[in-house]
């Protein structure tokens, strides 16, 4: 089964908000600053994180693993609608059929792709089966929490418990991965509102890498990979750091190899 690692990057849905919150006529920044005002005033102070539906993708990553090659890429161009993104991640899946790996993709990305979806009219009919129609799919399929054809390794490696989930960052950088480099998820909406999106997708990359770096230690530590087998995919995902030359992927290298 080709395996599809995937991350996203998201701002305030700007056209939401104006709309619920009856924000016509401010400025992209002001209303972002009011839903995030809405959301503290909502948690009690806890936090400004806007809910999942109130989020919208600028960003989709991939990093496809099918036999010996494996491929990264960013879905779309920089000035692509979220329309186009949400559409071309899910004719993906319905093309392929492919294992998807994420770091709290189940508690965030996907229900996030959801609502974007259900706003867009995106048809996605391979990702919601569940038997029915392929009934390999009652026993594995891409929405039960404890089914593998989504895997989501945060939530695998906590045993299912939020209280022992860690940031994608702080594990990578454990296992000796570059981890997060100069850029969180906390900077995506500066960087966006300055005009910065390709900044927002070469770090979305670079999170995707570091998840299936991270995967590949699982395989390995589950038996899922040989000692030689989990070298050898290690080796390719240099030789596409190589290969590739862009200056993010270089530095993610160098970080690596320090």
């Amino acid at each position: 089964m080709n395996t599809l690692v995937f991350d996203i990057e998201t701002i305030p849905d700007l056209d939401a908000g104006r709309r619920l919150y009856d924000l016509e006529g401010l400025s992209d920044h002001d209303v972002g600053e009011v839903m995030f005002m809405k959301r503290r005033q909502d948690s009690g102070g806890s936090t400004d994180f806007l809910r999942h539906h109130l989020h919208r993708v600028v960003a989709i990553s991939v990093l496809l693993a099918a036999g010996d090659k494996v491929s990264l890429w960013s879905l779309g161009k920089p000035e692509s609608t979220e329309s186009e993104l949400v559409q071309r991640f899910f004719e993906g899946i319905e093309k392929y059929t492919p294992l998807l790996v994420t770091w709290n993709g189940r508690g965030f990305d996907l229900p996030v792709l959801h609502y974007r979806a259900l706003l867009h009219g995106v048809q996605a009919a391979r990702y919601w089966e569940t038997g029915g129609e392929d009934q390999s799919f009652r026993w594995n399929n891409y929405l039960n929490r404890f089914h593998e054809r989504h895997t989501d390794l945060m939530d695998v490696l906590a045993g299912y418990e939020g209280r022992a989930s860690a940031p994608l960052h702080e594990i990578a950088t454990m296992l000796g991965f570059p981890g997060k480099l100069g850029m969180d998820g906390g900077d995506v909406w500066e960087r966006w509102l300055a005009g910065g999106i390709e900044a927002i997708r070469d770090y979305c990359e670079t999170d995707v890498l570091n998840t299936y770096l991270v995967f590949l230690r699982f395989q390995l530590m589950r038996g899922r990979l040989t000692a030689a087998g989990y070298d050898a995919a290690c080796a390719r995902v240099r030789k596409l750091l190589h290969e590739d030359g862009r200056d993010h992927l270089r530095r993610f290298d160098a970080a690596w190899s320090k």
